[in-house]
């Protein structure tokens, strides 16, 4: 649903809701639109200005240090569980999946600057996860 802003000739302005920009045009096309005011069916979109959203909740906190530390810690396991170290042959590795050559599935290992760079300039998607220790080290 849209909000329209009104005028009709004689220049009279209301707001009349519509399911898109295409129904207010077949209902003024067919005189189905009338004025509140004065029952003229001559009637034009008014100029209007967009009505944004606001947001009045509160934004939510940034994560503590520890908060932090602890979704790291959590994205570690995660990759340790379901996705297979093939530590400093990523890059290697990482161009044989997207070449189709090796079996897709999830990777993590070692790749310095360059080689990631040159992966993400080959259209090979990779990322840098800080890697933190876990608890129980």
């Amino acid at each position: 649903m849209i909000l329209f802003k009104l005028r009709c000739a004689a220049e009279h302005e209301f707001e009349a809701w519509f399911r898109d920009g295409a129904a207010f045009q077949r209902q003024a096309g067919r005189g189905e639109i009338a004025c509140p005011d004065c029952g003229n069916s001559m009637i034009e979109k008014a100029p209007m200005a967009p009505r944004v959203a606001r947001q009045d909740r509160a934004q939510p906190a940034p994560p503590s240090p520890a908060q932090l530390r602890h979704m790291l810690q959590a994205v570690r396991r995660h990759v340790e569980t379901s996705c297979e170290n093939v530590g400093d042959r990523f890059a290697e590795e990482a161009r044989a999946i997207h070449r189709g050559e090796a079996e897709a599935r999830g990777i993590y290992g070692d790749a310095t600057q360059d080689e990631s760079q040159a992966l993400a300039d080959e259209g090979i998607e990779v990322a840098r996860i800080p890697w933190v220790v876990p608890n129980d080290a």
